[in-house]
């Protein structure tokens, strides 16, 4: 994240050399000034071959192909020329639609159009790309079959294109809290074969009538069932190459929010060395 917030309470981290990898989602950077250590940072990373990238605002399940879409992508391929990323992921779904363009990706039902649509527009991005492709899954689903058929419909995405999956465990816990759904069920729905890279993050719950729903906001210390879920599915990833912690740069401004942090990011190496044993 480029606040300075982030960078307050990362840089002991960093400084001790404890953060093997990162991830930059480049398109939140584009347009926009950014501090001269954040190119510091990345430059680091870009040169061991060390930096994954993350885009956001892409959209390829847009019904209609538009200018920010292609605009977008001539974007893109001049970020590559920036940095060396390791391989880039984009959010299933889509987040654009007229003038309303900035949302949280939303989903479509699987059916034989949408699924040749989104080939179609992954297929761009993947023409462009000199690393591996793959796509994250949804923190949100209009129903419970929706939440259930989107494994399917991400993995018949990725298999033209020989694509990779990242796997959002919170984003997962928010579809197993929002649809009475089990972590044995949910799992099973995904191909962790395909799972290059994990993330896991905090959220917030919102009332809907009488319901409580999970949101995957990015802005509250990692779950206790989020971490479960991680050393649960660690041995089942026989491909995972990294496992990155999400927060977003304006929720650091607190001690205790940077500390937290610090806290989950100790928890999440303990996590995966003890798997890796």
């Amino acid at each position: 994240m480029p606040e300075p917030e982030f960078f307050q309470a990362t840089r002991q981290l960093f400084e001790a050399g404890q953060v093997d990898v990162v991830e930059w989602s480049f398109d939140v950077g584009w347009g926009r000034s950014l501090p001269g250590w954040l190119d510091e940072l990345l430059s680091f990373y870009s040169d061991r071959d060390r930096l994954l990238g993350h885009g956001v605002s892409y959209s390829l399940l847009s019904a209609q192909w538009q200018s920010p879409q292609a605009k977008w992508l001539d974007q893109y391929q001049a970020e590559l020329q920036k940095y060396r990323y390791h391989h880039i992921s984009e959010h299933f779904g889509w987040m654009g639609a007229g003038k309303f363009y900035h949302s949280a990706p939303l989903s479509l039902p699987l059916a034989p159009q949408t699924l040749a649509m989104g080939i179609d527009q992954l297929q761009k991005l993947v023409q462009m790309s000199t690393v591996p492709v793959g796509l994250e899954n949804l923190a949100f689903a209009w129903n419970q079959q929706d939440a259930c058929e989107q494994g399917s419909f991400i993995r018949q995405m990725l298999a033209p294109v020989q694509g990779f999956l990242l796997l959002d465990l919170h984003n997962l816990y928010c579809q197993m809290a929002n649809f009475n759904q089990s972590a044995a069920t949910m799992l099973a729905l995904y191909p962790l074969e395909l799972v290059r890279e994990i993330h896991i993050a905090g959220g917030s719950w919102s009332k809907s009538g009488q319901r409580h729903i999970r949101r995957d906001t990015h802005d509250a210390a990692v779950p206790e069932e989020v971490f479960q879920l991680l050393a649960r599915v660690l041995p089942r990833c026989h491909n995972l190459k990294a496992v990155i912690l999400e927060r977003l740069g304006h929720t650091l401004e607190t001690e205790a929010a940077r500390t937290g942090l610090q806290q989950d990011f100790a928890r999440l190496r303990q996590v995966v060395e003890q798997r890796s044993r």
